[in-house]
């Protein structure tokens, strides 16, 4: 077991005093047999009225509802947590699952179906045109299943060049394919993407990573795969890892415009927005 404390802070400055719509604020970790929140605090500048609840994909959200204008927005997240898992990754893989590629049991088909779906259909022909370096679907060629996923986790890592990227939203996958760089969410688009293509049930998660030399993003948003036996089975295409106990999940959608850590509106006028300025740190304890 490991202590670990999260700070994330988010800052929105405005040029003059602008009204707040309802916020969404995803920034509590998910909780679960391997991870249990010790402390927790959530402050917001103005004031506002805090609900929470639950969404579909379980996930804990907070909706803030302010009580007057401002010219800042301050949100901050912190939490302590012990992750009481800390031992190498075990992948223990259904056999009919060990080879790909496999059909999944009809019971389970049946809820994977809106994570088998891609998000972006038009891209299909340009994501099978790069991976045929890695698999040529509907070839009959037989490989391991886990080394597959391993092998397109590596490739999308050493095909392309990380860019720390502050705009709102992801690129699709063909725009990565094009400008061969991306952030890390950009990265876990396009291997749930691939991963779809091939036929396996895969999310976006959003959350945060203890970082060690030479890897990126405090902030951070990876891919999970479904592999019958193992579960849902993180890959961090922006580090080259599986993931493990470095890794702190908040949220999961089937889409990452669902797991965006803050979003709402604002009215005022249209030169009113200045900047935004973001600070995590993830430290043991």
């Amino acid at each position: 077991m490991k202590r670990l404390k999260i700070s994330h802070k988010t800052e929105y400055f405005y040029n003059t005093p602008v009204s707040f719509g309802p916020h969404r604020i995803m920034m509590r970790p998910r909780e679960g047999h391997d991870i249990r929140i010790v402390d927790g605090r959530l402050e917001v500048e103005p004031e506002a009225t805090v609900r929470w609840l639950r969404d579909i994909y379980n996930n804990s959200i907070a909706i803030l509802t302010f009580m007057e204008p401002s010219d800042k927005l301050s949100i901050m997240g912190e939490a302590e947590i012990d992750y009481l898992r800390d031992s190498p990754i075990e992948c223990l893989i259904e056999p009919y699952a060990r080879l790909f590629p496999f059909q999944y049991a009809p019971e389970e088909q049946i809820e994977l179906i809106q994570y088998r779906l891609p998000s972006y259909p038009y891209d299909g022909t340009v994501l099978h045109d790069w991976l045929e370096d890695l698999y040529r679907h509907g070839s009959g060629e037989i490989m391991e299943t886990f080394d597959l996923l391993g092998m397109l986790n590596s490739h999308i890592y050493s095909s392309f060049k990380y860019m720390n990227r502050e705009e709102h939203g992801t690129q699709p996958p063909c725009e990565t394919l094009s400008l061969g760089t991306g952030s890390c969410r950009d990265f876990a688009v396009l291997m749930m993407e691939a991963a779809r293509y091939w036929g396996f049930g895969a999310r976006f998660v959003t959350g945060y990573i203890q970082l060690s030399e030479g890897q990126h993003g405090a902030s951070h948003a990876w891919t999970e795969i479904y592999i019958p036996g193992a579960g849902w089975h993180g890959f961090d295409p922006t580090n080259n890892k599986m993931v493990g106990s470095e890794h702190i999940p908040v949220a999961v959608a089937r889409e990452q415009e669902k797991a965006c850590p803050v979003s709402g509106a604002w009215a005022g006028p249209a030169n009113a927005f200045d900047r935004m300025e973001v600070s995590v740190h993830t430290t043991a304890v």
